[in-house]
């Protein structure tokens, strides 16, 4: 896909700290590892890897950031994407155990990340799961006790109807859960401050250069339009903005768009909206998301698409989504609208993979990306070290390849989405 040649208008961009551009690759240059992608796994790759001591040179095709790490809904979800549940069945209870640990070693450095380099990013704690049919209510009060009993975490409860309806202004919901070990903040400054934090700890960080191509041999060389990185290790960090520079990627990863409005503020009616100020995802197949800004506003996620390129217009398009949980904002304005695109699986696991002796990829968060990439980017930075028990582990999580490869994700996708598009409606 063509790159961005800027961070895309929208309130995060609107309230980004002040970051100045990074200088594009000029010429040949060598390193110890070539990280291709500027968003959260590459940059905490980066930082991780030159705090170590070793030589990391990063390509981002944008701005660093400019991709699905600042355009996103800024939620962090205890766990993987897929539940407990899911995954002792496909995995077994003492690897799903293992990959719910691993997911909260993920939140600590996630928090220790923002503490220790000193990121402002409006942190905030707490993560409602909004449930919009009553028959899944007590799933969500069963799961909240089974997080409690069997995986010691005590900071999911349940929520009756009337309990949720205190804290989420909308009339649509029957009941939930509240993490309130999860949270949110505000993303593109997240990764900005990741950026910052690596290029003090030396690594190199180059904006508007694209990998074009990678060549493999007894080192690794990665073309740029005007120049290459030769090195010992490359990182492959785009998840679905790296869409056509690696088929053993874009086979199991698919780039799929998604959208956020951002209301004018609220005033004194934020409060009705989210009394509580902690994030919402409500349990449609293609999720509604929101929560309040620091500035007072709704920002809701709501509507995918699965053509080639983003929607003219976004904030007409969430719009409605927005409408149909909160009809009382039909007087308010939307100031920002805006598009992302971001990498999902056919099992929604992350795509984590030694593609080759000296070439790695971490990839496929199909939103959980803000929790998960800065830790399994430093995660890659510890296989290329030698330091491969998590990295194993993930490697094992069944994520097949869309059937028909690459050609064929689109139209099959299409007709997937659509029938649970469909059922949600039901």
């Amino acid at each position: 896909m063509a790159p961005d040649t800027d961070h895309p208008k929208s309130w995060y961009a609107a309230t980004a700290n002040r970051f100045s551009p990074l200088p594009p690759l000029q010429g040949g240059t060598r390193a110890d590892v070539c990280v291709i992608g500027g968003g959260y796994t590459g940059l905490s790759a980066a930082l991780h890897m030159a705090e170590a001591g070793l030589d990391v040179v990063l390509l981002e095709a944008a701005r660093v950031g400019s991709g699905a790490s600042g355009r996103n809904g800024g939620q962090i979800h205890s766990g993987q994407r897929r539940d407990q549940d899911w995954l002792e069945a496909r995995v077994g209870l003492d690897d799903a155990k293992s990959l719910w640990r691993l997911a909260e070693d993920a939140k600590a450095l996630l928090h220790d990340l923002i503490k220790r380099h000193a990121i402002e990013c409006d942190l905030r704690p707490g993560l409602i799961e909004a449930d919009h049919k009553p028959g899944y209510v007590a799933h969500s009060h069963a799961y909240a006790r089974k997080l409690n009993d069997v995986y010691d975490y005590p900071d999911a409860a349940p929520l009756s109807r009337e309990e949720l309806r205190e804290m989420v202004g909308s009339d649509v919901y029957h009941g939930g859960m509240i993490d309130h070990g999860g949270g949110h903040l505000h993303p593109l400054n997240l990764a900005l401050g990741l950026a910052d934090a690596a290029r003090r700890a030396g690594a190199r960080l180059h904006e508007q250069s694209q990998a074009l191509r990678i060549e493999e041999g007894a080192k690794v060389r990665v073309i740029t339009a005007a120049g290459s990185v030769e090195a010992d290790w490359v990182l492959e960090c785009g998840d679905g903005l790296q869409d056509g520079l690696d088929r053993r990627v874009d086979t199991h990863v698919m780039p799929i768009c998604n959208y956020i409005a951002a209301t004018a503020p609220l005033g004194e009616r934020a409060r009705e909206i989210i009394s509580n100020g902690a994030a919402v995802a409500d349990t449609r197949f293609v999720v509604n998301y929101y929560r309040l800004s620091g500035d007072g506003r709704l920002l809701f996620g709501g509507g995918e698409s699965y053509r080639r390129g983003l929607r003219p217009n976004p904030g007409e398009f969430v719009r409605p989504y927005m409408l149909k949980i909160f009809p009382q904002l039909a007087d308010v304005g939307i100031d920002y609208g805006w598009g992302g695109v971001l990498g999902i699986t056919m099992t929604r696991l992350p795509f984590v993979r030694k593609l080759s002796p000296r070439v790695l990829t971490a990839a496929g968060y199909s939103g959980q990306g803000v929790m998960l990439a800065p830790y399994f980017g430093k995660l890659l930075g510890d296989a290329v070290r030698g330091q491969l028990g998590a990295f194993d582990l993930l490697s094992r999580l069944p994520v097949p390849a869309f059937p028909g490869g690459p050609l064929m994700r689109w139209p099959l996708l299409v007709a997937g989405m659509s029938y649970y598009a469909l059922r949600d409606r039901l």
